[in-house]
């Protein structure tokens, strides 16, 4: 799966793992194969030459060698086991031994009890324990869905009373950054946010399902040892849905079975794997990854991932969190050392989000190598109208999950008409400036260059228009928005949209 680092979006989803904060799933780039004689034949624009001028930043002398051959085999998360303390007496009962010593915290850091890579905590006997310090007794004791918002440290969402799936709309992100460089740009995760649902709900779920059935496991897949992360995954996700729309969703603990009143189902959760559970009901790409206690990295186990650009599940699945991001222009000279690290001992109370972003002509959302659609990102079309092009970004989380300690990279692709932008202050000025100033590398793997020739202009129109109008002020140097990832009365902007 791919973390986006700057959806690199012109080429995919790529970011899809480590997350963005990492990189970013959107990041991914496309096979640009040459299709001279097609090009010849319909006479398409030439692609330009960028005149980037954004400098690279340096590379600290850290930075500067492979970390592929580093170690994080003794290096852990902060440990969760002094959480169960708050979960409840009933815990002690049904263990076969007390809590205390099950699982000495000196025997997690020599991995002499860590679960192997492959290994089910359900298909042993041996007490053996996770990165983040729960042993398989205590994870079996703990039953369905426990009290994950104290065993995270990441609380259960407010109830949104007011939310209306016929008429809402996501949040408009705006990640665009200037100076734009190859980072990370992550910003703590808005508890009430982590799943965001919108109108288009039922129909987005439809489509993902048609999905499955129709690429199997180039969309959804799980390998052997990621059983207790995706039932993890999943309770966490559900729990979020009950506590934050508890007018549309219910879960029955005891009959495991969880209800949803939008599309009129009850899923049994005992008969589904988790990750058809979560395709079935939650319209968001998962990916999760797991470390090998013999190196301490994280590798893709498990996941559904339905808006990959030029990639999919099963080009990925298996692969080492660098492997993962190889296609992404300055990953292993500038990010893979800190992405490495940062995965290693990431805390579970501490998710985080990022947005990446690129243009689109229509809105594709799954687009494999070799989809017809790629036809578009090779030429400048001339028939292209303004009303075709759609600004994606993929906004996207990384958390660590407490039981399993499994990390997740989870993204939603959301698209919006390059018309929309018309009224937002500073926006197309900031957006133009990116496109047309941007790194030469950076933008290339953006591949947003298939419709600058159709946004550019428009882009430019209404940069002058806001300046005769206030919106910009006289001498405005462009740099990233104060209220990035949005701008200026966006609030009063989507609550409108919505009818409030």
């Amino acid at each position: 799966m791919h973390l986006q680092l700057d959806r690199t979006f012109g080429s995919s989803s790529l970011l899809l793992f480590a997350c963005f904060l990492v990189i970013s799933l959107s990041y991914l780039g496309f096979n640009r194969k040459r299709r001279g004689i097609i090009l010849l034949r319909l006479q398409f624009y030439k692609r330009r030459t960028s005149g980037a001028n954004t400098p690279p930043r340096s590379i600290r002398p850290e930075k500067a060698f492979s970390t592929q051959e580093l170690s994080y085999k003794n290096v852990f998360p902060p440990q969760r086991r002094e959480t169960l303390g708050q979960i409840g007496n009933e815990l002690l009962v049904n263990l076969k031994k007390p809590i205390a010593g099950i699982v000495a915290l000196k025997d997690v850091a020599s991995n002499t009890t860590c679960v192997p890579l492959e290994t089910s905590i359900w298909d042993t006997n041996e007490v053996i324990c996770t990165p983040t310090g729960f042993s398989s007794d205590e994870i079996k004791a703990l039953g369905d869905f426990p009290d994950y918002a104290t065993l995270s440290g990441v609380s259960l969402p407010a109830p949104y009373p007011e939310f209306d799936i016929d008429k809402a709309l996501p949040r408009p992100y705006r990640p665009f950054r200037w100076p734009y460089h190859q980072t990370m740009s992550l910003m703590k995760m808005e508890n009430n946010w982590w799943i965001e649902l919108e109108h288009e709900y039922a129909s987005k779920i439809s489509q993902r399902q048609k999905l499955v059935a129709e690429h199997g496991k180039n969309v959804l897949d799980y390998l052997p040892g990621s059983e207790l992360a995706c039932k993890e995954l999943m309770e966490m996700v559900l729990q979020f849905l009950c506590a934050r729309y508890p007018h549309y969703f219910s879960l029955d603990v005891l009959n495991m079975t969880f209800h949803n009143d939008i599309l009129r189902t009850k899923a049994d959760l005992r008969s589904e794997h988790p990750l058809h559970v979560l395709l079935n009901h939650v319209p968001e790409d998962f990916a999760i990854t797991l470390r090998d206690p013999e190196t301490g990295h994280y590798y893709f186990r498990a996941g559904v991932i339905c808006s990959s650009l030029g990639w999919n599940v099963a080009s990925k699945i298996g692969l080492r969190l660098d492997e993962i991001h190889q296609p992404i222009p300055d990953y292993k000279e500038k990010m893979q050392f800190s992405m490495d690290r940062y995965f290693a001992r990431k805390p579970t109370d501490r998710p985080i989000q990022r947005g990446s972003w690129g243009l689109e002509v229509d809105t594709p959302l799954y687009m494999p190598p070799g989809d017809p659609h790629e036809i578009y990102r090779d030429i400048q079309d001339p028939t292209i109208t303004l009303s075709r092009c759609h600004l994606r970004v993929d906004w996207q989380t990384l958390r660590r999950l407490p039981l399993s300690a499994g990390i997740v990279f989870n993204f939603k692709a959301l698209f919006t008409p390059i018309e929309a932008l018309r009224d937002e202050p500073r926006v197309p000025l900031l957006l133009l400036k990116v496109l047309e100033e941007g790194k030469e590398s950076l933008m290339k793997y953006k591949n947003s260059w298939h419709v600058e020739h159709v946004v550019c202009p428009a882009l430019r129109e209404w940069s002058a228009e806001q300046a005769r109008n206030g919106k910009i002020e006289q001498g405005w140097e462009v740099h990233t928005l104060e209220e990035s990832p949005w701008f200026e009365g966006w609030k009063e902007k989507w609550k409108r949209q919505q009818g409030f």
